[in-house]
């Protein structure tokens, strides 16, 4: 009997704050991404604290940690609202999309490895198709676990680089880019090409970005190491823009696509190179997952990340 009055009490809703603020750690963040306020999510915290007999949430350092009993809840929540959704998502899916009269919200996560341009271009592009739906652009970093993200519906495409993209999602080849390296223009392998050799190479100071994944090294050190080879990365940095200001005012070398390093080529101060170990292309996917595969909306949201892409380097390839 008490458990049937437990569940009488229960809405989706309730799970879905459930299933965000155990995610989010933090009420205020739960508040912004169910578009509610704190007071109104702390109130529904204290009525689930009730329901499920668990602080869920306590105090860890600056900051809130789940419990043991909330971690084991977050799956199983997020599971409900999967099928909730897939309930109820034929027919609010059913037929074309009209993007020109839509007010969907696109949940797009990106690194900025691909192209300075990449972003604000297909910002331009949706706007002008779909001038009424919302956008969220998301970073990745070593924290952001795209794919439970993407499991769970929290972004809803994915758009990076990787040696081996994960298998259970599906994937559209969007840019093969040659790999290169910037470095400034008093360089030792801007004067001198001859002598840029791969033993030069990995002895020089190297910038890198910040892995997607924590404990990971990284596209360029993965394909080293499956060499047998190293290099000196003697600074790593999330800010991955800001990175061609630190090559033009130091030693450093930044090794990536010659798409992004064009960007660059114009600064008197700066040289772009060949890369004297080989490297296979760059290559750069956009991933979705099967909840998502056949939804219209989405569907539309994926050729114009295509077509985007196409327009930077001129070719693409179809989704698998």
């Amino acid at each position: 009997m008490a458990l049937a009055q437990g569940i009488a009490n229960i809405d989706l809703h309730l799970v879905k704050v459930l299933y965000t603020v155990i995610s989010e750690r933090s009420v205020s963040r739960a508040a912004m991404r169910l578009q509610s306020t704190q007071p109104m999510v702390s109130t529904q915290l204290k009525r689930l604290r009730a329901l499920t007999g668990d602080p869920l949430l306590v105090r860890s350092g600056q900051g809130l940690a789940p419990t043991d009993a909330a971690l084991a809840m977050l799956e199983p929540a997020s599971r409900l609202l999967r099928e909730a959704e897939a309930l109820f998502a034929p027919r609010q899916r059913s037929g074309p999309f009209d993007a020109a009269n839509s007010e969907a919200s696109f949940r797009i996560a990106a690194s900025d490895y691909l192209d300075p341009m990449f972003l604000p271009g297909l910002v331009e592009r949706l706007k002008r198709a779909a001038p009424r739906v919302q956008l969220e652009m998301h970073p990745l970093s070593a924290e952001f676990d795209y794919r439970r993200k993407l499991a769970a519906g929290e972004v809803d495409l994915v758009v990076g680089n990787w040696l081996k993209p994960p298998e259970e999602l599906h994937l559209g080849r969007l840019i093969s880019d040659e790999i290169v390296c910037l470095v400034a223009a008093d360089h030792p392998a801007a004067r001198s090409a001859r002598g840029w050799t791969a033993e030069r190479y990995l002895q020089s100071e190297h910038v890198a970005p910040v892995a997607l994944h924590a404990g990971a090294p990284g596209v360029i050190d993965e394909h080293l190491q499956a060499q047998g080879l190293k290099r000196r990365v003697a600074v790593r940095s999330a800010h991955f823009s800001l990175i061609p200001l630190m090559v033009a005012r130091s030693w450093l070398v930044l090794t990536t696509g010659r798409l992004f390093c064009s960007r660059y080529a114009d600064m008197p101060n700066l040289r772009i190179v060949r890369c004297p170990v080989p490297f296979p292309p760059l290559t750069y996917y956009q991933l979705w997952h099967e909840r998502s595969h056949a939804a219209p909306p989405l569907r539309w949201l994926r050729e114009q990340v295509r077509d985007v892409a196409r327009s930077l380097l001129g070719h693409g390839e179809e989704p698998r």
